[in-house]
């Protein structure tokens, strides 16, 4: 074992009179020493409940004859971080929390790990980590929260988002609001729509590297502390047969956890987050960019409805089987001979799964939309490419040509926004958001969420940041490269005419090459100069159709 490093040994005396302080014993130096990276914090409603997770997972871990080591990562809310400077800090948490896990496991030498994570980007940054460090490792996400209900009507932490624009328009008024935001966020757990945490959820089962069910097991039910002892548990297995994440996280296994993100509609982070865990798995075969997103997109239907493309949550989708019944569902069209964390193939694992409602989980012969939920946009304004949310853009907009409006900040286009200088046909434009730029890549959450409150509907919105999982509607993100990497971004004036084709998959601007490149040469826009954390993180992230990763 691995651990032997730090208790075989005379040599290794010191080391083991540190770990009895730990209350380590004789009989237990020659049991495997699993890691626990839990990301428990007060003030982030979808982690703090994992304490209870972590005590699960270890009783399953003692059971089974391992010695579990429980130690913390942190983690940013993206909904209290949204619509001002704690955005910046969002995204770049991701590789905080990667090299966090990678830290801890190799500077103490341990056998394996279970990773606890709910929210938007610790889901991602465990998994780097895992598929990084190599070693025996299985994920236990948190779950998501109870939906609301408001007036009658299931709501969720968006639907406070979009009632601050309603309430700004005259549409909705501030009592109303002021309901709203007691009920729509119950209790613990990701909030309750198929936004950027539950989305990374499902890919992380669709990757097998959790246990079947894990998903869409809400954070409030008896259930999720079943699954954590029993992936305490199974960690002890894969270590005795060595089973590691780079035999799990193959290309196909990938490919799957794309075709889950199509078939559910989620959240274009993942076009981020997916890319940015192959990086860090070390075998050559894997490609994994926004051409095979775009290519998967194309292969995998449409077929779950859940907020906010539409009105199902995810406990709908748990209770019509959760992501083993979507995976079923699609299965002729995916390898479903992957291995998954329970040495299990993901075949054996839905084998007997039954479909219960097909309202919810709608046959592949019957989608919600014949295409996936995410597709990549190219053209003269984005070369590299962008993403949008197809699944929740209308058919009325599938195709839009409007003039620009400029703003090179969120705050900008915000204030546009409520101050009503924005009209039907525009295309709001919102640059400087990039992973360079931001820094950060700002999620424009407030900007869409207003657009939506207020009723404008033949309006268009295009930025190098990137979108909440919640955003609906003719959102184009992840504009690549981005204006502070010279993109044609950079160059666009006020009332310059921007198409959007979604069907035919292209972005442009109505301007002649050599125009577009003399003002992108002329744009003037500059970096800012920042010192600490994000000041690095600035002069060494990637671009966004790179998935923002560090090199």
């Amino acid at each position: 074992m691995r651990s032997d490093n730090i208790k075989k040994g005379f040599e290794r005396a010191p080391h083991r009179s540190l770990l009895r302080a730990c209350g380590v014993g004789d009989n237990d130096f020659d049991k495997p020493f699993v890691a626990i990276a839990n990301s428990f914090t007060d003030i982030v409603p979808g982690h703090i409940h994992l304490r209870k997770i972590a005590e699960s997972v270890k009783e399953g871990i003692r059971e089974a004859g391992g010695i579990p080591f429980e130690f913390n990562t942190m983690a940013i809310c993206d909904g209290l971080s949204m619509n001002h400077d704690g955005m910046r800090y969002s995204l770049p948490s991701r590789e905080i929390i990667a090299n966090t896990v990678e830290s801890v496991v190799m500077g103490h030498s341990l056998d394996g790990i279970v990773l606890i994570p709910t929210c938007d980007k610790i889901v991602p940054g465990m998994l780097m980590a895992a598929a990084r460090l190599d070693l025996p490792a299985i994920t236990v996400t948190g779950g998501p929260m109870m939906p609301g209900n408001f007036k009658g009507k299931n709501v969720d932490f968006i639907d406070v988002y979009e009632g601050v624009g309603a309430v700004s328009s005259g549409k909705m008024t501030e009592e109303d609001l002021n309901q709203l935001e007691r009920c729509a966020c119950p209790g613990p757990g990701s909030c309750a729509g198929l936004f950027t945490a539950n989305t990374m959820a499902c890919i992380t089962e669709s990757l097998g590297m959790s246990l079947p069910g894990c998903a869409t097991t809400h954070a409030v039910d008896e259930k999720k502390l079943e699954i954590a002892k029993e992936s305490g548990k199974t960690i002890i297995d894969m270590i005795a047969t060595d089973l590691k994440p780079s035999k799990i996280l193959t290309k196909n296994a990938f490919i799957n956890s794309i075709a889950i993100d199509m078939a559910l509609g989620g959240s274009s982070n993942t076009a981020l987050h997916i890319p940015a865990i192959a990086s860090e798995v070390n075998r050559g075969d894997l490609d994994v960019n926004l051409s095979l997103f775009d290519k998967v997109s194309k292969e995998i239907p449409h077929i779950a409805s859940i907020s906010p493309t539409g009105d199902d949550s995810m406990l709908d989708l748990h209770n019509a089987g959760g992501i083993p019944a979507v995976l079923k569902t699609i299965s002729s069209l995916i390898d479903t001979s992957t291995i998954t964390c329970n040495g299990k193939t993901m075949e054996e694992n839905i084998k007997n799964i039954e479909i219960k409602n097909t309202d919810v989980i709608r046959p592949i012969t019957s989608p919600v939309h014949k295409e996936g939920g995410i597709a990549v946009l190219y053209g003269n304004l984005a070369p590299n490419g962008s993403v949008i949310k197809q699944g929740a853009v209308e058919e009325a907009m599938l195709y839009h040509k409007g003039p620009a409006r400029i703003f090179n900040s969120e705050e900008e286009s915000v204030k546009a926004i409520y101050e009503n200088r924005i009209n039907e046909g525009d295309v709001v434009v919102i640059r400087c958001e990039g992973p360079r730029g931001g820094p950060g890549m700002r999620e424009m959450l407030n900007p869409t969420a207003a657009l939506s409150g207020s009723g404008i509907k033949n309006v268009a919105l295009i930025t190098d940041g990137r979108f909440s999982g919640g955003t609906r509607g003719p959102c184009v993100g992840h504009i690549s490269p981005e204006a502070l990497d010279n993109g044609p971004i950079a160059g666009l004036k006020e009332g310059d005419i921007i198409t959007i084709d979604i069907k035919n998959r292209k972005i442009d601007v109505d301007l002649e090459d050599a125009e577009l490149a003399k003002r992108i040469e002329n744009s003037n826009l500059k970096l800012k100069s920042l010192k600490g954390w994000l000041g690095i993180y600035q002069k060494l992230v990637s671009s966004a159709d790179k998935g923002a990763i560090l090199r």
